[in-house]
């Protein structure tokens, strides 16, 4: 039977929401086209979060060494590398995260496999897969095929797929073998920095008004920072804001930055660039207000508005001000 195998990404002893977003999307199609279902954990001590994986996919693969403790593209890529080669899955899911844009080309290289990257769907057809990716900054979504080949290699996007509660699997945790590695890396790990880290949490707000590049000048955040306090809501802002040093990163959502889940999420004044809508996909209703009526924010928003958002923001603050 073909397989489709997801490799779990994990840091500190903790799964990635990736991990879960792939393994909804991969159960989908695993159940549609009556596939095998194997989620892949490298690690230095896995048994917690293979427990984590047991509902999600038929088998979980373990593979614990002191050397997979934490990412080395290289150790990650000679382990994965036998396994696709010997089991030929038909599908193999990575997320397209600093992790899997350093894994996934050189599993490429090393299996010989196709590669597509940065996928926010994926289609079968007639047997095949296809994959959709945004070009021209998220204004048009592409589909594109692969050549023939007996597995294929995707990285997905953050935030593309939900995630389900479980996907009603009671899974054989496997303890694979290690294949033979180098005793030492030519890279040395020192530590994770989170440089997101500050007095905001935006994670845990409820109400986020989001300030993007339309603001025009540093001068105008202050104007969107009262309205946020008026609304009892927290600042945040997209990567363009962060990039000038108007706003400290800790404020930033993201890919690259946080990835939030308010119930209301106001956005003033920005694009929506794919990288921002991975952060607010799991918002409760998004409020878009763009000058720009083919702004892609448009395309995820609930309520849009067609303005300049210094209008709207004066007009927020004199209503909120009277009640």
């Amino acid at each position: 039977m073909a397989e489709i195998i997801v490799i779990a990404e994990h840091r500190n002893g903790e799964l990635r929401e990736i991990t879960f977003q792939m393994l909804s999307k991969a159960s989908e199609l695993a159940k549609d086209q009556t596939y095998d279902l194997t989620v892949v954990l490298l690690g230095g001590n896995t048994e917690n979060m293979a427990a984590q994986l047991k509902d999600r996919a038929a088998r979980v693969v373990a593979y614990n060494d002191e050397r997979l403790q934490h990412f080395d593209v290289e150790y990650y890529r000679d382990t994965l590398a036998g396994l696709i080669t010997e089991r030929k899955p038909f599908m193999v899911l990575m997320g397209h995260t600093p992790w899997g844009m350093d894994l996934a080309p050189a599993l490429a290289v090393k299996t010989g496999f196709p590669l597509a990257t940065d996928c926010v769907d994926i289609l079968m057809e007639s047997g095949k897969p296809k994959v959709i990716r945004q070009i021209y900054s998220g204004k048009i979504f592409a589909r594109m095929a692969f050549r023939n080949a007996p597995s294929y290699l995707i990285t997905v996007r953050g935030g593309a797929f939900p995630v389900s509660d479980s996907c009603g699997y009671q899974a054989e945790i496997i303890h694979a073998s290690m294949p033979s590695l180098s005793a030492k890396s030519r890279r040395e790990f020192l530590g994770y920095q989170d440089t997101s880290k500050g007095e905001v949490d935006i994670t845990q707000a409820d109400l986020l008004v989001s300030v993007g590049r339309g603001v025009g000048e540093q001068e105008n955040i202050p104007n969107v920072k009262q309205l946020a306090d008026l609304m009892g809501g927290t600042l945040s802002c997209s990567r363009p804001v962060v990039d000038k040093k108007w706003l400290p990163k800790y404020h930033q959502v993201g890919t690259s930055g946080k990835t939030v889940k308010p119930k209301v999420y106001l956005a003033l004044g920005i694009s929506g660039a794919f990288q921002h809508v991975a952060g607010i996909s799991g918002a409760g209703t998004i409020i878009a207000v763009n000058r720009d009526k083919k702004a892609p924010i448009f395309r995820v928003a609930d309520y849009g508005v067609t303005a300049d958002l210094l209008s709207i923001v004066a007009a927020l603050k004199e209503k909120v001000a009277k009640k």
